[in-house]
């Protein structure tokens, strides 16, 4: 019999410690210690060279890797094209977004196309999970549904049937026979996505794993598990609300700068091909504190609703909130309008909403939220048909943005009529027809500009 020992193991860089402590000497996070049982193995010594020897560069050929697309353009855009035949993807999301929901409609997609894809779900009965797919109309007879949690049983399952793509739901409810450690522990989950990914690269099959997140909204488990997998997705959104995000943080195959917009209905999720009318459908008109802008996420302009609300203060300390935009950055552009445009916001409360739940870092929304703000702060609404966009410094200049051309035109497209945007983008755009575009090089001019005649 192995000797078995218990370790502590940090869950967020796999550090090991034989006892407890509230602070990771290795990364420093804090209670991010969990029990563990390791089993203490004789050590083999090996006598033998290994065969395997380096390849220079001009020698190794590229295999050309096919895209397993899916039913859902929104989605595979996030995977720059599909899924990669052998790849290992992870889908993380909080509870009750919809997760489950999408990977079942993917199913039917692609066992249409005569492909077999096997379902494996450690939290649902198969009867359950016929429920669901009743509900979802899906009825494909290529798909294989699977109720298990040892690796062992699925293991032989993925190696007798190959199929096309292979789901697990969900990866901390796996096991390994062999380690004397609850399912969803840091070594337990560390060894059945090893197991996946030998699975995924040795017979070119593509596996989905679910993965659970915690409070904070990181993916439960070591952090060396988002490192072991070739792409990370993330489910984002509020479940009470109809709309949901998907978003790439990590995609060895392209890039992570695209996001996939859906809406959940009673049918299931439904993508949003022109995320922009979406956007601001519901929008008010003629009403202050609300203007346009467009963010620029990876290839795909979308005009978003920032709303800004001022009001008079009844405490000594006037309080700010953001939602959808960093915190950070809507204090220093209110320092900003009162020291350069003379506002004094000091007694005002403040609270700047990027309407429709988007998330956005961007800095080509400060022109719009110093817009917003000074719009609720002057009662005086802004013209529902001027859309606005740029960079704003500390000194109040108004710093160019990339991709100018895109936005406008996305603009036009809508039924924009006019929009500003700073003056060194200005240079080199061509004509736009009716669209009527100005540039502004510092927030005085902005203001001035929005606020002409009223």
């Amino acid at each position: 019999m192995a000797k078995v020992r218990f370790v502590y193991v940090c869950r967020e860089c796999g550090y090991e410690t034989p006892k407890w402590m509230g602070k990771c000497l290795d990364c420093g996070s804090f209670n991010s210690f969990t029990e563990d049982a390791i089993e203490e193995k004789k050590k083999v010594t090996a006598h033998t060279l290994t065969s395997t020897k380096p390849m220079r560069l001009s020698e190794i050929e590229i295999l050309k890797s096919n895209r397993l697309k899916t039913e859902f353009e929104e989605l595979n855009r996030v995977l720059s094209g599909g899924l990669v035949d052998g790849s290992l993807t992870l889908v993380g999301g909080d509870p009750g977004i919809g997760k489950s929901t999408l990977l079942l409609q993917i199913c039917q997609g692609i066992c249409e196309d005569k492909k077999e894809v096997i379902y494996i779900s450690g939290e649902e009965s198969v009867q359950q999970i016929k429920l669901r797919a009743n509900r979802l109309n899906i009825t494909s007879e290529n798909l294989l549904l699977m109720a298990e949690t040892d690796m062992n049983n699925i293991e032989s399952v993925i190696k007798r049937n190959k199929p096309t793509l292979v789901i697990i739901d969900s990866i901390q409810t796996m096991y390994r026979e062999d380690i004397n450690s609850s399912a969803g522990s840091v070594t337990q989950t560390r060894e059945c996505v090893t197991t996946f990914m030998k699975l995924a690269k040795g017979l070119n099959v593509s596996i989905i794993l679910v993965g659970h997140v915690t409070k904070e909204g990181n993916l439960a488990g070591p952090k060396m598990l988002e490192h072991m997998v070739d792409t990370v997705i993330y489910f984002e959104g509020d479940k009470n609300a109809s709309y949901r995000l998907i978003r790439a943080v990590k995609n060895r195959f392209g890039s992570t700068n695209e996001i996939g917009i859906f809406e959940m209905r009673a049918e299931g999720l439904v993508e949003i091909t022109n995320p922009s009318e979406y956007m601001l459908s519901g929008r008010p008109i003629d009403m202050p504190g609300s203007v346009i802008t467009c963010s620029v996420e990876g290839t795909r302009p979308i005009l978003t609703e920032v709303q800004a609300l001022v009001s008079i203060t009844n405490f000594g300390m006037p309080r700010r909130t953001a939602n959808g935009i960093d915190y950070n950055k809507v204090v220093m552009l209110m320092a900003v309008l009162e020291k350069r445009a003379s506002m004094q916001l000091s007694n005002y409360d403040a609270y700047v909403n990027l309407a429709g739940g988007m998330k956005i870092v961007e800095p080509s929304l400060d022109v719009a939220i110093i817009s917003a703000i000074a719009s609720s702060y002057k009662n005086i609404a802004i013209d529902p048909y001027t859309m606005v966009l740029g960079e704003v410094g500390l000194t109040g200049e108004i710093r160019a943005v990339t991709n100018v051309e895109k936005r406008v035109k996305e603009g036009k497209k809508l039924g924009f009529k006019q929009c500003i945007i700073p003056q060194a983008n200005l240079k080199g755009l061509e004509n736009l027809g009716s669209m009527k575009v100005y540039g502004v090089s510092n927030i005085g001019e902005l203001i001035q500009l929005l606020f002409k005649g009223k």
